[in-house]
């Protein structure tokens, strides 16, 4: 820590992203990532006259981005705000509507970033446990005071609250923000984008890292009010108003557009990922159904850890976590059909080796 780092951040806690190790070739399947390529006209607007473009700034307001991803949602481009990634859209709605002490909730066991984010500003913040089951007990976020961070579905344990009982959140106070991340809400789930109709306090964030296969791109967005995109954009343009680069603008464009590519990928990850569930459930592992692109399970006959172990020395990573209530489970993004056969060959012998 040098002379000059502010007092304030010493207790920061830094995210710790999936492994990304470079020491050899391996199946990763554990960032949530997407082994799918993006849409084929991703490519076409990624073009050499984008390329020559870059001579000159990228748009600042990303209108064209924010034009088709408001023409997807039935939202004017007013009510939607484009940042480098979802976690940079988060961090924007940090800076805009959150001070040091205000009071946040979010569960125990979520995304990292959540606690990240609260440590870093300061916030008074609170982690409700998730159930037995794994559930949320919607009643904690019904009855609190506090600001309200969810993700749904959420992650690791790819389980979703139905949107009847998330506007029985944002219902219950219009002076208290909600923010639902909706990152895996395109694998099975009904999106609560329809609600910002309704209610003002409400911001949904959504990003192209999932189901529009473009995680290295780097595009996530909120879709709320006016009156909240209008705040977030200006602590943009004091902060950071080329956010976006043109070739990410570009791209986005045309994969939001893309809708014909995008249900024919979100289908066929869909699918193998039953498909993979269900030959956990043959090997007497206890799987928990999500509606996500990824699994979450404990295996049976030996330890999450020494699974992960494993299956990293043969090549192929997934993902673990050190909280006791889910210490137990693996939690594997669902990649190709022919790396989850692989993925599911591997897991069958190591099961095997240890009985």
């Amino acid at each position: 820590m040098s002379y000059f780092f502010l007092d304030e951040y010493k207790n920061m806690e830094a995210y710790v992203p999936g492994e990304q190790p470079k020491d050899r070739q391996y199946i990763k399947l554990n960032a949530n990532e997407s082994s799918l390529p993006p849409s084929p006209k991703v490519m076409e607007a990624m073009s050499i006259a984008q390329i020559n473009g870059m001579s000159h700034y990228s748009d600042p307001h990303c209108t064209e981005l924010r034009k088709a991803i408001g023409a997807a949602f039935g939202f004017g481009y007013d009510q939607v705000f484009v940042g480098n990634g979802a976690d940079e859209v988060l961090g924007f709605c940090m800076l805009a509507f959150f001070k040091p002490g205000m009071k946040v909730c979010f569960p125990d066991i979520t995304y990292d970033f959540y606690r990240t984010y609260a440590k870093t500003y300061r916030l008074d913040y609170e982690q409700f446990p998730i159930k037995e089951d794994m559930t949320l007990d919607v009643e904690d976020y019904i009855n609190t005071d506090r600001d309200v961070i969810l993700a749904n579905p959420n992650n690791p344990t790819g389980l979703s609250l139905p949107v009847s009982e998330i506007e029985r959140i944002v219902a219950k106070n219009p002076h208290r923000m909600v923010i639902i991340d909706e990152a895996y809400v395109d694998y099975g789930n009904e999106s609560c984008v329809p609600l910002v109709q309704k209610y003002d306090n409400l911001v949904v964030v959504q990003t192209f890292s999932k189901s529009r296969n473009m995680p290295g791109a780097r595009i996530g967005f909120a879709i709320s009010s006016k009156g909240i995109i209008d705040d977030m954009n200006k602590i943009k343009f004091t902060f950071n108003p080329f956010n976006m680069s043109s070739l990410a603008i570009a791209g986005g464009t045309a994969a939001i557009k893309d809708q014909e590519y995008f249900h024919k990928c979100v289908a066929e990850v869909i699918r193998i990922r039953e498909e993979f569930e269900d030959e956990l459930t043959g090997l007497g592992f206890e799987v928990i159904r999500t509606t996500t692109n990824f699994t979450f399970f404990k295996p049976k006959g030996i330890s999450a850890k020494k699974m992960t172990e494993e299956l990293r020395d043969r090549g192929i990573l997934v993902r673990h976590y050190d909280e006791e209530k889910v210490k137990d489970y693996i939690r594997i993004t669902i990649g190709t059909k022919m790396e989850m056969e692989i993925v599911l060959n591997n897991i069958k012998e190591i099961t095997a080796e240890c009985k």
